[in-house]
């Protein structure tokens, strides 16, 4: 009953909000499925959203919506092979093996897709200052993107660097175990890591094979040397402001302050928030993003973000 009463006050929240659902071209031409949020008011700040990993870009409706609300144009998008962004091979294929054969990586994901999406919003609201959220891997994909200069502010939500020892005990096993004994030997049986095995949603097999590869790995992503696009992180000169969810067993301290340290030419500044916090009984990895957080997490989100430097555009924006 009361998550039910959650949405509802969720989507009545949204009355008053432009929602477009669109697609646009990633870097390469591949159709990425959107979500546009707009303010029927002064829009005052673009915000590109950036999800987790396996994670419908639905999740962050709510929060979009609310940014929509206070002045804010903002974008959601589902990286290639996942929600909207998935397109099978042909009419009536089932919808379970389209993702075999399906060409796709992490490092794709932010070279060709969040990069395109940085470019997209830019590019249409150029006026704005452009802010960016990341939820977990979405905070991963900001060093990597060769345009994150064009950031003005980056706002990691449970964003880590998530090598497997770094998660909170005994989950870090648990992780350890499902990639290697259960992810790994399916992805390699059905050419992609299905969701049903605890992911969440179905992962290409690149996709997969790369996150277990960098979950593995002492510094994750740091040392993978297939990986150019690493010394795109010293380019980010942006404010970041990282929470760290203290319930959160994936993005413990340590592993968000290791992803952080990867920004050398700022100082990430990193915030660790308890339930007590905000009278919340849990947080979580995902919980960030739960409407009960309106009035407390939400509402310091959009504070932070609005702090970013807005002047009057002197040409109008586009819708």
């Amino acid at each position: 009953m009361e998550a039910d009463e959650e949405r509802g006050l969720a989507e009545a929240a949204l009355d008053d909000v432009f929602i477009d659902d669109i697609t646009f071209p990633a870097a390469d031409g591949y159709q990425l499925g959107a979500t546009l949020f707009l303010p029927r008011g002064t829009k005052r700040h673009a915000v590109l959203i950036n999800s987790a990993t396996a994670t419908p870009r639905r999740i962050y409706k709510g929060f979009a919506g609310y940014l929509a609300r206070r002045g804010c144009a903002v974008l959601t998008y589902d990286y290639r092979g996942t929600g909207d962004s998935r397109q099978k091979a042909m009419v009536g294929y089932n919808q379970l093996k389209s993702l075999d054969g399906f060409k796709a990586s992490m490092s794709d994901w932010a070279a060709l897709d969040a990069a395109a999406a940085v470019a997209w919003m830019r590019e249409r609201y150029k006026p704005l200052p452009l802010n960016y959220v990341g939820h977990s891997f979405g905070g991963q994909a900001l060093g990597l993107l060769a345009n994150n200069n064009e950031i003005s502010r980056a706002l990691f939500v449970a964003a880590e660097a998530g090598y497997w020892k770094l998660m909170a005990s005994p989950e870090r096993y648990r992780v350890y175990a499902m990639l290697n004994f259960v992810g790994l030997p399916l992805t390699k049986m059905l050419g992609y890591a299905p969701g049903w095995s605890g992911l969440g949603q179905d992962l290409p097999k690149g996709v997969f094979e790369q996150w277990v590869g960098w979950v593995m790995s002492e510094r994750y992503l740091f040392t993978d040397p297939k990986l150019p696009g690493l010394s795109n992180f010293a380019n980010y000169k942006g404010a970041l402001r990282a929470l760290c969810l203290s319930d959160d067993p994936w993005a413990t301290r340590p592993a968000v302050g290791l992803l952080c340290s990867g920004f050398s030419s700022i100082e990430p500044e990193i915030l660790t928030i308890t339930p007590a916090d905000v009278g919340a009984a849990k947080i979580g990895h995902f919980g960030f993003f739960r409407p009960e957080h309106r009035d407390t997490l939400w509402r310091g989100a959009a504070e932070w973000i609005e702090a970013a430097e807005w002047r009057p555009p002197l040409w109008p924006t586009l819708p």
